[in-house]
């Protein structure tokens, strides 16, 4: 193959020239770019005109709304995304909004935000200057946000300074400060955490805001959730109306019920819980060898909380509960949700309880629901009763050890090796518990203990939810199913990449959930367990309600309802209706209305759902930051749990806190972001951070109003973490 002659300067290019340049081009490129970058005058400019006419015909460029050539199907350099994820490695990623082709739409890769950091969140629509890296791939720089719900309404600190008072935003997607005059103060004072409406200003200087609401003293550290809470808008007043039906309401009687009171049901919670909407009990049974007799009890919302009420109401907008280092935002007022639905113990409760039998593999194979009248013999915590069956139990829990715990536990080890046996995706993630002290301050942030008693509880659970949906199925009723769906063969694609690169190989072909949890034993026991366990839950699905059923692939079931939490999540109250109309157990089942809405239903609790998880994890974040505010300067030793173009993310050893180190604070070089490697390489120095690598870095800014937490790296990223370099060379393939 020949070389084609270099064109002359002020010759007119040929058609694949003309191609190479729009297409090389990030933005769209009009005639007088073309021109100019060809040296062309005069006639020469005709018939450019001529050639780019016959480029448009055929279909080889399109013209976009300014009357610029760009390739087919490019994106106009200014576009209104909607952000769709957050990847595996912390990127940012947005499509258009308008996307109509059959075609994916072109991967596009926002640009960070404030200070470095990537603040966009999933569902934000920004206003987008759009580069393009390659035919089908774009860089986004925001313009401006684009407000959610048309609201014009912001969080922040209202500070007096010398050029007079200034709202300074909590969200960091805010890039300036506002003006508040005294007029529009609202008499907040300095320090204070309010919320403010966005005036109408010039478009020049900073704008203005007004004081609506005053929040409290932002030196209070109980103002950190508040800042959560109202940066995701959660419903924190109810209606008076919905506070006086909660008022009206009296205890049960046993009328119209099951007497369960004779029954030592138990509740197991944490030591911090305030509301006990779950009771469990067990024997063997007597009927089938190794077998047992389960019961699951649940308080019965759904006979105080009647469909189209001003209690419904309320409970629906708030869709679910949300739980916070100090305090929580109940979907149910403190009169339903503290006492009456409290299966406090010593006191008639109602609830509505399923009976469930299991052979001695663990196979449900029946159940019975019934509404009934029932008595708690015991409030204990997962600590106490975990002491107790290990050998050291309390006053509490030792009179209840061989009547009440010890058959739980044996119950519990059935359907335990019935869940290893199903193969389900066991990804035991840490979490984050936050200390307070009285005054709502952080004293410590450890990991969240997790007992054999947390995992009992969730095995009665599941079998219980596992009973709902198989009885409302078998009856045709209507069912609030939580669906999990199987992993995209994107994100299974680009996990196989990962896994690849720290020597762990995941199979092809259709995966079953314990092929996840193979690899996730693989590294067990190694620094690197979480870090993998993180990766592989982002390549799962969201789960989510749905009232068509496609199973549950986490837990590997056929088809799963929530039913045994109706006080923190209304997607249980309105299984706790079917059931109750599909049995005809009285009154407060479904009506036709609410029947008929059960899409509307789904999605809407999807989303508050969603909304509640951003709020807790902004608050967990926002604690972690005030409680390393005092320790700028530190250093800690982490791991590198994100590579990205704009810097890494790594998480400190002692918190489990994290931050992000900016590209442009690493030693002076030119960074390649190698996607598939998730590793940052210095084009000079061949520096290599990588993904997995352990690191020292120094605590640079910890800012509880932002939520933000930058840190400086004080030595290079390992090439590869050393366990992994061992998996290779076979010396850990047991594991």
């Amino acid at each position: 193959m020949t070389e084609e002659t270099p064109k002359k300067p002020g010759a007119v290019p040929t058609r694949d020239e003309i191609l190479a340049f729009i297409r090389n081009s990030p933005v769209p490129v009009g005639k007088r770019e073309i021109a100019r970058e060809f040296k062309l005058k005069g006639d020469d400019r005709i018939a450019l005109k001529e050639l780019l006419k016959d480029l448009e015909g055929d279909g080889s460029v399109e013209r976009d709304r300014g009357r610029r050539l760009a390739p087919p199907a490019a994106l106009p350099a200014v576009s209104v995304l909607e952000v769709v994820e957050i990847d595996t490695d912390g990127e940012v990623l947005a499509r258009p909004i308008t996307w109509t082709l059959d075609e994916p739409p072109p991967r596009i890769l926002m640009q960070p935000e404030r200070r470095g950091h990537p603040a966009l969140a999933v569902g934000d629509r920004v206003l987008a200057q759009l580069s393009r890296q390659k035919d089908r791939v774009y860089i986004g720089r925001t313009i401006r946000k684009l407000e959610r719900h048309g609201s014009a309404r912001v969080l922040g600190i209202y500070e007096m300074t010398p050029d007079g008072a200034r709202l300074r935003p909590t969200d960091k997607r805010q890039r300036a400060d506002f003006i508040v005059t005294p007029a529009n103060s609202g008499d907040a004072e300095n320090g204070e955490l309010v919320v403010a409406e966005v005036l109408p200003s010039s478009r020049f200087g900073l704008k203005q805001a007004k004081v609506v609401e005053r929040l409290g003293d932002m030196a209070n550290p109980r103002s950190i959730s508040l800042i959560a809470i109202h940066s995701q808008d959660l419903p924190t007043v109810f209606s008076e109306a919905a506070l006086e039906e909660a008022g009206r309401a009296a205890a049960p009687t046993l009328e119209g019920r099951t007497d369960l009171r004779d029954i030592p049901l138990v509740t197991i919670d944490g030591v911090d819980a305030r509301d006990f909407d779950d009771a469990v009990w067990a024997e063997p049974d007597p009927d089938v060898a190794g077998g047992w007799h389960l019961m699951v009890a649940i308080a019965d919302v759904a006979f105080y909380v009647r469909p189209g009420k001003p209690l419904d109401r309320s409970a629906f907008q708030r869709g679910n509960s949300a739980y916070f280092p100090d305090r929580v935002v109940p979907m149910l007022p403190e009169a339903l949700s503290n006492d009456l639905c409290s299966l406090r113990p010593g006191e008639d409760r109602a609830c509505l309880a399923v009976h469930l039998w299991i052979d001695a593999r663990g196979e449900l194979t029946r159940h019975q629901f019934v509404r009934g009248l029932m008595r708690s013999a015991a409030r204990l915590t997962y600590e106490q009763v975990q002491a107790a069956r290990d050998g050291a139990p309390d006053d509490a829990a030792g009179p209840l050890l061989s009547p009440v715990i010890e058959p739980l536990y044996g119950a519990y080890a059935t359907l335990n090796a019935a869940r290893a046996r199903r193969g389900t995706l066991e990804l035991d993630l840490p979490e984050r518990q936050v200390r307070l002290d009285e005054r709502g301050g952080v004293v410590a942030i450890t990991p969240r203990q997790r007992l054999d008693s947390h995992r009992l509880i969730e095995e009665f659970m599941i079998s219980a939810n596992v009973a709902a949906a198989e009885a409302l199925e078998a009856k045709g009723a209507p069912c609030l199913y939580r669906v999990h769906d199987q992993p995209s063969m994107d994100k299974l694609e680009s996990l196989r990449e990962f896994l690849h690169g720290l020597g762990l190989k995941l199979a092809q072909g259709p995966l079953k959930p314990s092929d996840f949890t193979r690899i996730l034993e693989r590294v067990a026991e190694t620094p690197e367990a979480s870090l993998v366990s993180q990766v592989v839950l982002r390549s799962q699905a969201q789960a989510s309600y749905s009232p068509e059923n496609i199973g549950h692939f986490g837990l590997a079931l056929r088809r799963y309802a929530h039913f045994t939490s109706p006080i923190r999540r209304y997607a249980d109250l309105v299984v706790h209706r079917s059931l109750i109309r599909a049995f005809g157990l009285g009154a407060g089942g479904l009506d036709d209305a609410e029947a008929e809405r059960m899409v509307e239903i789904a999605e809407h609790i999807s989303s508050t759902e969603r909304r509640a998880a951003v709020a807790e994890r902004d608050a967990v974040d926002r604690f972690t930051a005030a409680f390393l505010a005092e320790r700028v300067g530190a250093t800690f030793s982490g791991r590198i749990t994100g590579v990205t173009r704009f810097g890494l993310f790594v998480e400190l050893d002692e918190t489990g806190a994290d931050g992000l180190v900016p590209v442009s604070s690493l030693p002076d070089d030119r960074y390649e972001h190698l996607e598939k490697q998730h590793a940052l390489v210095g084009q000079r120095s061949g520096r290599r951070y990588r993904l997995g690598a352990a690191v020292k870095v120094k605590l640079v800014e910890a800012d509880p109003v932002l939520g933000s937490t930058l840190f400086a790296l004080l030595e290079p990223g390992d090439t590869d973490p050393p366990w992994t370099r061992e998996l290779r060379t076979g010396k850990r393939r047991d594991r």
